[in-house]
């Protein structure tokens, strides 16, 4: 396969000889992306963390939702220690060194969508793109390679972080509380997936760069993945502006308080408003919902719809809207019995409510993942809505799809009520992305 290789201006070149003064010889092509990828994965001494996730156009989803590469030192011999997530947990393998080639060889053959992959002296982001095309992005970076096995556990959010003492989550010699435990959790999974879902969107071309990023959380409430959110991106290199939107002024006061103590008072603010009426002054880049309450979920992806934005994380809370649509309706033969038990239609209403919510944002120009971000052992509610928009029009299937499933069940989504226009809800065949500005 072709591929396109687009280095960094600031980046280093793709040759590394072009940096000592002596010319690459005529017969000596430049690598294709493919192979500068492998070399990377295969340099046992200058890997630091590779990511692999998302999918291929066209191909099926791989088994795991993403794999995390690095070498480890084990019993003296170096390895390269393979960590491969579901939806559930984490299954790490080790590989001799010697024996990495095959095992690397085999992973990049999977159809994932994009790699992203740190070295001690650059960042590489892979993407293929819809017609199968290789894109490669090249910045220059400096990093410490650690190879040590029994070091502590790899967290996206250090626990020392000032951020996380200051809202109490963690003490002051940089522990996590105990009885802060599941709230830590929450948010540091929902970063896990907020990083690489990022990096998709910049190298996709969706999200530019070279000008400040923003980000909006809205139903931010007590500010926890706002906070999270913001020094995660920044650490990572970005500009980040970062508003919080919540009706709540003792929130909002609390909040700016721990923000102006952090010193982040120039790019992070607070809005008193709903998220219905909430205003801002640029388009945001990246919307962000941690558990806003049954409608307000939908409120919040449909103002991220109405602004455009390149990517939307939204963890939905409580869902009584349906459930309460389902308590007066003729369930569709055979599945009566789904809405018999109180408990057993709570659970379908669930599923229902954000089955429908993907489909409604298909039809606006999304392409959707519903995903697992963390275990139901810290929260019931665990599932995440991830919508990168694409801006395409929503096919006769995925229309048809949507108008049985809704005909049957004799409901009305909200977020429909804000998207389609009247004459998709009606059964029409035109249900193109509209949109709900502010």
């Amino acid at each position: 396969m072709q591929a396109e290789v687009h280095p960094d201006p600031s980046g280093p070149a793709l040759d590394p000889r072009a940096t000592s003064g002596d010319p690459a010889p005529a017969s000596q092509p430049e690598p294709g992306a493919w192979e500068v990828i492998r070399a990377a994965l295969l340099d046992q001494t200058g890997l630091v963390r590779a990511l692999a996730s998302g999918r291929r156009r066209g191909a099926e989803a791989p088994h795991y939702l993403r794999i995390e590469l690095r070498y480890v030192d084990l019993k003296g011999q170096r390895h390269l220690q393979i960590t491969e997530y579901d939806e559930r947990q984490a299954h790490t393998r080790n590989v001799a060194a010697s024996d990495s080639e095959k095992a690397v060889d085999e992973l990049l053959d999977l159809p994932y969508g994009t790699w992203h992959v740190e070295t001690t002296t650059e960042t590489l982001r892979l993407r293929y793109t819809k017609k199968g095309k290789e894109l490669l992005h090249r910045q220059e970076d400096s990093r410490e390679q650690k190879t040590g096995h029994d070091r502590v556990k790899q967290r996206v959010l250090d626990p020392a972080a000032p951020f996380l003492i200051e809202l109490g989550i963690s003490d002051h010699q940089g522990r996590v509380k105990p009885s802060r435990q599941a709230k830590y959790k929450q948010i540091e999974e929902f970063c896990k997936l907020l990083a690489p879902a990022l990096d998709e969107a910049v190298s996709a071309g969706r999200i530019t760069t070279g000008r400040p990023l923003q980000v909006v959380d809205l139903g931010c409430g007590n500010a926890y993945l706002t906070l999270a959110a913001y020094h995660l991106l920044s650490a990572a290199g970005h500009d980040v502006r970062m508003t919080g939107i919540d009706h709540n002024p003792a929130a909002r006061k609390r909040n700016t308080r721990v923000v102006e103590a952090l010193g982040w008072q120039d790019h992070l603010r607070f809005v008193d408003a709903t998220i219905q009426a909430a205003e801002l002054d640029v388009r945001p880049d990246v919307v962000l919902a941690l558990h806003a309450c049954d409608t307000a979920t939908d409120d919040a992806l449909a103002r991220a719809v109405g602004w455009e934005a390149p990517l939307v994380l939204a963890a939905p809370c409580c869902h009584h809207d349906i459930q309460k649509q389902l308590k007066s309706v003729s369930p569709p033969a055979p599945y009566a019995l789904m809405t018999r038990y109180g408990i057993v239609r709570e659970r379908f209403a669930d599923v229902l409510t954000d089955s429908l919510r993907a489909a409604v944002l298909r039809q606006v120009g999304y392409r959707v993942e519903v995903v697992q971000f963390v275990d139901s052992q810290h929260t019931p509610r665990n599932l995440l809505l991830r919508a990168a928009r694409t801006g395409a029009k929503p096919t006769a299937d995925v229309q048809s799809e949507y108008q049985t499933l809704i005909a049957d069940w004799q409901v009305t989504p909200r977020l429909a009520q804000l998207l389609l226009p009247p004459a998709a809800e009606a059964g029409a065949e035109q249900a193109v992305g509209s949109e709900v500005m502010p």
